[in-house]
């Protein structure tokens, strides 16, 4: 009888092991949902991370902006401070960001700051977008992709378009100006001059439109 009872399992102990099990499970969960939009990017062989836009970058592309009106995107949002002070600015503003958080975020931020009706934010992979209808862009990229940017961007944009990059120049086109200093340089370019710079080795007919 005292080996039956020593050998007799424990029943009470079960239950007590799911919940432990469900617990630490259902925290593992949680822990992928919020973190796996962070790090997904991060795993692309092309990653766009998250860093804020200071206060000054802000104001330099507004200022680089200044003259322009109609419809802007912001390519890589973020939290959506450049999207929401162009709006602010008159500009009917949309961002475009990979990561879920941010953009309803953004959509938050826009909705408390009163531009709503006036912005708009997209969870979508930059390389599936296409920018036609924007005539002035705004990029917060990384040297990796600045490159393939540019083709995508020659191609795409309309010839009055204008293009703020931030952090990062494109590493062939010539800019127009350059606004602040540091890292809050902004550099401006004017589609025609890209566009004629990426047809140097086009057709014949394309780079006679150039030289007009």
């Amino acid at each position: 009888m005292p080996w039956e009872k020593r050998n007799k399992p424990n029943t009470k102990q079960k239950p007590l092991g799911l919940i432990v099990t469900g617990v630490v499970g259902g925290s593992l969960v949680a822990l992928y949902a919020v973190t796996a939009p962070f790090v997904a990017p991060a795993l692309r062989k092309i990653c766009l991370p998250f860093v804020p836009a200071t206060t000054v970058q802000v104001s330099n592309v507004l200022s680089a902006l200044r003259a322009r009106t109609g419809t802007l995107v912001d390519i890589g949002s973020g939290d959506g401070r450049i999207v929401i002070a162009a709006a602010k600015q008159g500009f009917r503003a949309s961002g475009f960001e990979l990561n879920p958080w941010l953009v309803w975020y953004s959509r938050y931020k826009a909705w408390k700051e009163g531009v709503h009706h006036k912005t708009s934010f997209h969870i979508s992979d930059l390389w599936k977008v296409s920018f036609t209808q924007y005539p002035n862009v705004v990029i917060f990229g990384v040297p990796q992709m600045m490159e393939r940017l540019e083709r995508k961007l020659a191609e795409e944009l309309p010839s009055t378009a204008k293009v703020v990059a931030c952090r990062f120049p494109f590493p062939t086109w010539i800019p127009e100006q350059t606004v602040g200093e540091g890292i809050d340089t902004v550099w401006v370019y004017d589609a025609k001059t890209f566009r004629c710079h990426n047809n140097k080795t086009g057709t014949p007919s394309e780079q006679s439109q150039c030289g007009q």
